[in-house]
């Protein structure tokens, strides 16, 4: 399975480098959500959504999003099926989705700007799911920029 996360996401790459220390029981492949891989490996999907939130292809090409994805990503690890097939029923789904929204609200908190949920990248990239890609160089205005 690939789990597409986001890079630049300080929760997202924590939750990753925990991913990526336990033991699996089907292999899972970390790839950053919106990058050049992932747009090669899977080019039909809709890259923005996927760094809204985490997004996990199977094998046979079927996508998870949000709690579900998490509850599959939980299946794949050897010492956490049991949890996964707990989150599975619905009374365990509503707990999934809760943790999954709490997750969510505290990642939305982290990337907002002047009022709008914007992921914005250190390099001058910016994704706003309205308006999609674009890019603002770094300012100089604070006097922060080397000169010549």
């Amino acid at each position: 399975m690939t789990v597409l996360y986001d890079a630049e996401c300080g929760l997202c790459t924590h939750l990753r480098t925990w991913l990526a220390r336990q033991p699996q029981l089907v292999p899972l492949e970390l790839v950053p959500a919106g990058s050049a891989q992932a747009h090669a490996r899977f080019p039909g999907l809709d890259h923005g959504a996927t760094l809204d939130e985490v997004t996990v292809i199977g094998d046979s090409g079927q996508v998870y999003r949000g709690s579900r994805a998490w509850i599959v990503v939980l299946w794949a690890l050897r010492e956490h099926r049991p949890l996964a097939h707990r989150l599975s029923t619905p009374a365990g789904a509503k707990l999934a989705r809760g943790a999954v929204l709490a997750a969510a609200k505290w990642r939305g908190a982290q990337q907002t700007w002047g009022g709008q949920h914007t992921y914005r990248r250190q390099d001058g990239w910016a994704y706003h799911p309205r308006t999609g890609w674009t890019y603002a160089p770094p300012s100089c205005a604070d006097g922060g920029c080397a000169t010549r």
